[in-house]
């Protein structure tokens, strides 16, 4: 698997939109742009559009208020991890509606989908029903929630897609790759990663449960 841990500040001119956030870009590579960011409250944004279609993961729970260009207002409510499809929709002002400030990740996705397919008879969607469940799924991407209990394994199965991998909660996982190989990394809580293809199994180690977020791209 391949891992990122590098964490890039946005250029100055990002700022312009976002004053009194904190803005972090821990992945940006050809595929996608990740952003986790901490919005203030009641602060708006000046108006701005994104240029691409997003995947938005809200760390905390929270509301904000849109007002786009057309005249169209909208609230979007988000529970504590809650994963959303955000496509490119016009210029915008947002601002959260919430007392507290809110966490967000989103995954900016730089290709066009492809609709790429999965094919393997080793799909996690497929053979692991109890740990992998779908949140959506699109021409760019498929997006799945894990959880695995302490102590608890995965079958072996097999990732064919690029992949981002945000970790909900801390985790201490032994991965067994296919040729035997053993991977024992601890991960935090926000840790965003990237990954390739892979085939392997999962052992939660630890003495709680362990909640993942991937976003597979299918381009």
């Amino acid at each position: 698997m391949m891992r990122t841990r590098a964490v890039l500040l946005l250029p100055a001119a990002a700022f312009l939109l976002f004053s009194e956030e904190i803005v972090k870009t821990p992945i940006n590579n050809d595929d996608v742009r990740v952003l986790d960011v901490i919005v203030q409250p009641h602060e708006k944004t000046s108006l701005h559009e994104h240029k691409f279609n997003r995947v938005m993961i809200y760390r905390t729970a929270g509301s904000q208020d849109f007002q786009y260009e057309s005249g169209k207002r909208n609230t979007l409510t988000f529970t504590e991890n809650e994963v959303k499809w955000s496509p490119i929709e016009g210029k915008h002002i947002a601002a959260v509606a919430t007392e507290k400030p809110v966490n967000i990740v989103e995954i900016e996705l730089k290709k066009p989908g492809a609709g790429k397919a999965v094919t393997t008879a080793i799909d996690p969607l497929k053979v692991d029903k109890k740990h992998y469940r779908l949140e959506f799924e699109n021409d760019q991407v498929r997006v799945f929630r894990v959880k695995i209990g302490p102590g608890e394994s995965t079958p072996i199965h097999e990732h064919q897609l690029k992949r981002v991998n945000l970790y909900l909660t801390d985790a201490r996982i032994r991965v067994t790759n296919a040729d035997g190989k053993v991977d024992l990394t601890p991960h935090k809580a926000g840790e965003l990663l990237e990954g390739g293809p892979a085939k392997h199994s999962e052992q939660n180690t630890g003495d709680k449960p362990v909640e993942i977020l991937v976003t597979e791209l299918k381009y």
